[in-house]
């Protein structure tokens, strides 16, 4: 359990100052001194020292400024991991010099510093490192690219004749660029500047995404633990219909449906494997 608490925190913690932290080495080396400390006082420091490893992997393998090389398979591998510590793994008995000074209580009763720490690590991981496993899996499936959602150009655009093409009228104005520079000695006429392309991004609708995506997974873990199935099931329903009038807009390819739902569903799978470990460690 505690094996699985300090990975999830390690792995949240340093996506977090990724994103946010104007200085990287700072974050990581503050992360690193409070995971020592929770390790020292809490008679763990194997499992401390292996969730450090499993941090630096994982900056390793999730970069945040590029696409990912291994997709989400390291997610894969976390969740294993986390699995099998939190199953395999007989809860501990002596939690070192913060046992003794460790009261935690909730309206379920007891929590003991080890789920704490499972739980701590694993709404930690909820917030950022689940952004970029579900935009690994959205760059692995391809969905709603830009040169997916391009207005396709007719038939009489793309085969126009060619001698409409490419003649020109004989009265056609000449163009400042096509002024010769004994005609302009003083330089008075400026060529045109030509328009910058732009090419539409088809997730700027989606910047929102960063915040709601947390919010959401930490509702679902919360909802989840909680047993409130119904709120949870409206709460998911309520966001179907929300975006329903965007996603009825789509075009031939489908691709924003896709969007939504590829990115949808591997959030709620990861919030709801969080909960299953949380409630695994909690009634083991």
């Amino acid at each position: 359990m505690i094996v699985a608490g300090f990975a999830l925190l390690a792995v949240g913690a340093a996506d977090l100052v990724r994103q946010f932290a104007p200085r990287r080495w700072i974050g990581y080396l503050t992360v690193a001194v409070i995971l020592l400390l929770l390790g020292s006082v809490s008679d763990a420091l194997l499992p401390m020292l292996l969730a450090l490893a499993v941090g630096a992997l994982w900056v390793w393998c999730m970069p945040s400024e590029r696409p990912a090389p291994l997709g989400f398979w390291p997610a894969v591998l976390l969740g294993l991991l986390s699995i099998g510590a939190v199953v395999g793994i007989a809860p501990r008995v002596d939690t070192g010099l913060i046992g003794s000074v460790w009261e935690l209580r909730s309206p379920f009763g007891d929590v003991p510093f080890d789920l704490a720490m499972l739980a701590l690590g694993a709404g930690v991981f909820l917030l950022e490192s689940s952004n970029l496993i579900v935009r690994a899996a959205l760059d692995g499936e391809h969905t709603w690219r830009p040169a997916d959602i391009t207005r396709p150009a007719s038939r009489a655009e793309t085969e126009q004749p060619e001698a409409e093409a490419s003649a020109e009228p004989e009265d056609a104005p000449t163009t400042p660029s096509a002024v010769s520079p004994d005609a302009d000695p003083l330089g008075l006429i400026v060529a045109p500047v030509a328009a910058p392309s732009i090419t539409r991004d088809p997730r700027a609708g989606f910047q929102g995404g960063r915040l709601i995506g947390p919010l959401e997974r930490i509702l679902v873990l919360i909802l989840t633990l909680a047993a409130a199935y119904p709120i949870l099931a409206a709460m998911l329903a309520a966001k179907g219909i929300v975006r329903f009038p965007e996603i009825s807009r789509d075009g031939e390819t489908g691709a924003r449906a896709e969007y939504f739902l590829v990115g949808s569903l591997v959030s709620w799978v990861i919030a709801l494997g969080a909960a299953f470990l949380v409630w695994w460690a909690a009634h083991s």
